[in-house]
This record gives C-alpha cells, structure tokens and sequence, in this order.
C-alpha cells in the first residue's frame, strides 16, 4: 500500500466514519488501522477475501465522495494552515503576551484533539 494513501485513508476514515456502516467501519478499521491483510480480514468475519476487497473499494469511493461535497478536511487542513501563521506571527510579535499565549494554546490544543 503506498503510505501517501494510507494517511490519505485514514485521516477522511477519521472525518466520515460515523457515515459508514458498522461493517465498513469494521473493515476500513482492520485494514488501515490494524494493518490487517485481506486474507485476515476475511478469515475473521467469514466472508471472501474478494468480499473485503470489494467492500474496501467501495468504502474509500464513499469516503472521497464526502470529501468532495463536505470539505471538511480540506478546511480543517486550511485552519491549521492558518493557526500555523499566527502562531508564528505571535512569537515573533508578542513573545511575552501572557494572555494571548494561553487563548492561542487552547485554540491549538482543540485543533490538535479535532485531528485525532
């Protein structure tokens, strides 16, 4: 698996899982955050190693396809983008504004929590 989309997968499976259904979420989890094989994965749930290909396909389409009509990871990669920016406009601006510093921090830290 290429590791560009690995992280790709992982981070809208993150976004969109509770869009999915119990057994995509399963699947998805196995494959991508486990590291299962297809083989395993089809073992586990008794079904075809075929079957689990196909459903995985199907599940990363449904997942691009949020993506593309919700953005939402695109806006959340803008965000931090900009937090980035200030963050590095504060340090350079306001290295001993107390206040601002702790406001900044909280405003990261949920950012920080919303990515995982």
């Amino acid at each position: 698996m290429e590791l560009e989309k690995t992280i790709r997968m992982n981070i809208l499976f993150s976004f969109y899982r509770e869009l999915l259904t119990d057994k995509q979420i399963q699947y998805m989890a196995d494959y991508y955050e486990e590291d299962y094989t297809l083989a395993e994965i089809a073992a586990n749930h008794g079904v075809s190693r075929q079957a689990i290909y196909d459903s995985i396909k199907r599940t990363e389409e449904s997942l691009k396809d949020y993506e593309v009509k919700l953005e939402l990871v695109q806006e959340f990669e803008e965000r931090k983008k900009v937090l980035e920016q200030i963050r590095e406009y504060f340090d350079h601006h306001y290295p001993t504004d107390k206040e601002l510093y702790k406001m900044l921090n909280k405003i990261i830290q949920d950012t920080k929590r919303e990515e995982n």
